[in-house]
């Protein structure tokens, strides 16, 4: 039991880090077929269907993995989203991608493997996106010879 609410802990601070450090006191709801909490190697495991509602992102992915420093649930490393099928949505755009990961310590998302990001104005391809939610940068590329594209609409 003990095991459980810590892992409900790690879990909600790494999803909360991942949104903005400013909303911490938000409510994040994750579901997933299994979770596993692995201390010895400082991380939790969350796989099949998973499902994170924060009320700014909802995230869908097959597996979910936050891992921790030594100051536990205060120190999140990294928040990793793979399967192939990684989806993260908020109420202006929606982007998908095979591979998300997100470092609190230079408060980067990555966003890779076929990335498609969709909002009102268009929606761009590329092979990865790098969001800085420090400056609020976003910057595309395409890797292997390809290029980024973009289908936007004037208004």
């Amino acid at each position: 039991m003990k095991a459980m609410k810590r892992a409900r802990l790690i879990a909600l601070t790494t999803l909360l880090l991942l949104a903005s450090p400013a909303l911490a006191q938000n409510r994040v709801e994750i579901t997933a077929d299994q979770t596993v909490m692995n201390d010895s190697a400082r991380e939790v495991t969350f796989t099949g269907d998973v499902i994170v509602i924060h009320p700014n992102v909802t995230v869908w992915a097959p597996k979910v993995v936050a891992t921790y420093g030594e100051g536990g649930t205060t120190d999140i490393k990294t928040f990793v989203a793979t399967g192939g099928n990684v989806r993260l949505k908020t109420d202006e755009q929606d982007a998908t991608g095979e591979h998300a990961v997100y470092t609190p310590g230079d408060q980067l998302l990555r966003l890779t493997g076929n990335v498609v990001v969709n909002n009102a104005s268009g929606t761009v391809n590329a092979t990865e996106l790098v969001v800085n939610l420090a400056t609020n940068v976003s910057t595309f590329t395409s890797g292997g010879g390809g290029r980024v594209t973009g289908v936007f609409t004037s208004q």
